[in-house]
């Protein structure tokens, strides 16, 4: 892992996850995402920010554009 930058590599270190709520809550296709898509660090909430790779921040912002499109109000960042 000495080719990935640091701040990359700490976004891996986490010590326990738990499934998006916000994710698994608006997405019907939520149980057929790879595992490591569906979670977010359990210290943290159910944002965008909070997923622990790029395809699952990805997925979660598509479900709040999505909102944000149909005028639903906002529940997560």
């Amino acid at each position: 892992m000495e080719h990935i930058e640091q701040m990359a590599k700490k976004r891996f270190e986490v010590r326990s996850c738990k499934p998006c709520e916000f994710c698994k809550e608006l997405d019907p296709q939520f149980p057929e995402r790879h595992p490591l898509d569906q979670m977010v660090g359990a210290s943290r909430r159910s944002t965008a920010s909070a997923h622990l790779t790029e395809d699952g921040y990805v997925q979660h912002r598509i479900l709040e554009l999505g909102q944000l499109a149909s005028g639903r109000p906002r529940n997560a960042a």
